[in-house]
């Protein structure tokens, strides 16, 4: 029997060991870490370009689509309309927004890096994904493409009827 009481603790491999994990275990994490700010910000990229396009839903949803002044459908903005005056849905035509702009019709200069582009189109009545190259339809598709610094990240269609 052995009298000398023996406290063991860590070797020094063992501590080395441990410390290795850790550093691992750690390095782990702050990959995942900066993987996940990445997709939160591509995630709000795309939430912020999903706003826009529902803030030009929004302004066209209530507007009607035949010139309330003239009971005409002229495509595209009437002589000397701007965007305060837009009083139809074609009056859209075409337009590019930088910084973009609210339901209201205010500049949203706070998204200035942002850009919404409308685009509308006569479609078929047949096949609404077709361009009505004689523009004799009814039907036309609202389309509204959001880009950030130039580069495209969301784009919707829907389509109005001519009532």
């Amino acid at each position: 029997m052995n009298s000398r009481n023996e406290k063991r603790g860590f070797t020094l491999i063992e501590a080395l060991i441990s410390i290795v994990l850790l550093g691992i275990a750690i390095a782990a994490l702050m990959v995942s870490n900066g993987a996940m700010t990445s997709a939160n910000g591509a995630g709000i990229e795309i939430s912020t370009a999903e706003f826009l396009i529902e803030q030009i839903r929004e302004l066209t949803a209530g507007l009607p689509t035949v010139d309330p002044q003239t009971g005409k459908v002229t495509f595209g903005s009437e002589s000397g309309e701007s965007l305060g005056t837009y009083d139809d849905v074609d009056d859209f035509k075409a337009k590019t927004y930088c910084p973009p702009i609210n339901a209201a019709r205010t500049q949203l200069t706070a998204y200035s890096a942002y850009t919404q582009q409308i685009t509308i189109e006569k479609v078929l009545a047949t096949d609404l994904t077709m361009v009505d190259t004689t523009g004799a339809s009814d039907f036309f598709r609202v389309t509204v493409t959001v880009l950030l610094n130039g580069k495209e990240l969301s784009r919707t269609s829907w389509v109005r009827v001519v009532l």
